[in-house]
């Protein structure tokens, strides 16, 4: 099985709500924020791709099969990558590359000096919310705790790869572009259904690199650029026409 080409799409990641995807515990202390987000070494907040993956595997597979799969056959595991022990069949290499999101420059610039919508953020890069626990029957309010989160309005800058090793991998593409959009409607993160983890895919470009690509001058083709909305990238036939022509699967 040859590598055909790679499909890519590069963009923002905004936060629609706030976003709490847990970090380390080890730096707790009496009256701070039990729960905190996952930093990098330099103390700055980031979606993990394997948060944004797993997530999207998920709700491909409830949507799909009904629950989730680790069969080593189908085109989820072939997308999104099984155990070698679990192959059945030679579906190559894992599809899909996700890659981790950082927050972006003009977010951090925005919240390091407290201009425009984060002019009163609590801390560097994130806000504190206080949670309890209500007894429904009165009323009374029980173990107060607070989380950290990514405050709403945050954008991360996120890169995906799409290997294309056969035909029915432009098919595969177009079911994760459906896993994107489903995403959009969900959550990632923590507490979601309290409203946390909300989030859009926006400015992000589309490109495509064959083969021949990196023998040549290793510059991509460009499918279609600044698309703020997934659901019309999937109507659109004339990229999926091009990427198809590009990568010569037709």
């Amino acid at each position: 099985m040859k590598l055909m080409g790679k499909i890519f799409i590069e963009g923002k990641i905004k936060t629609l709500t706030g976003l709490s995807i847990g970090g380390s515990k080890t730096d707790t202390v009496i009256g701070g924020i039990d729960k905190s987000v996952i930093k990098t070494s330099e103390g700055v907040p980031f979606i993990p791709g394997s948060s944004i993956k797993g997530k999207m595997r998920s709700l491909l597979e409830i949507s799909e099969r009904g629950d989730l799969c680790d069969c080593g056959e189908c085109d989820i595991c072939a997308i999104f990558g099984v155990g070698a022990n679990k192959r059945k069949k030679n579906l190559g290499p894992t599809r899909l590359i996700v890659r981790d999101a950082h927050l972006s420059e003009e977010t951090k610039e925005q919240m390091e000096n407290k201009i425009g919508i984060f002019k009163n953020l609590e801390l560097i890069y994130t806000e504190g919310k206080w949670e309890n626990v209500i007894d429904r029957k009165t009323s009374a309010a029980s173990n107060p705790r607070q989380t950290e989160r990514v405050p709403a309005g945050a954008k991360f800058d996120f890169n995906i790869v799409f290997n294309v090793f056969e035909q029915v991998d432009i098919d595969r593409f177009y079911q994760l572009l459906s896993a994107m959009i489903m995403l959009e409607d969900d959550y990632i993160g923590g507490s979601g259904s309290r409203g946390y983890g909300r989030i859009k895919f926006i400015d992000f470009d589309i490109k495509v690199k064959a083969i021949a690509d990196y023998r040549g001058d290793n510059l991509p083709f460009i499918l279609s650029e600044n698309i703020s909305n997934l659901s019309e990238l999937v109507k659109d036939m004339e990229i999926k026409d091009n990427m198809i022509k590009h990568l010569g699967v037709e």
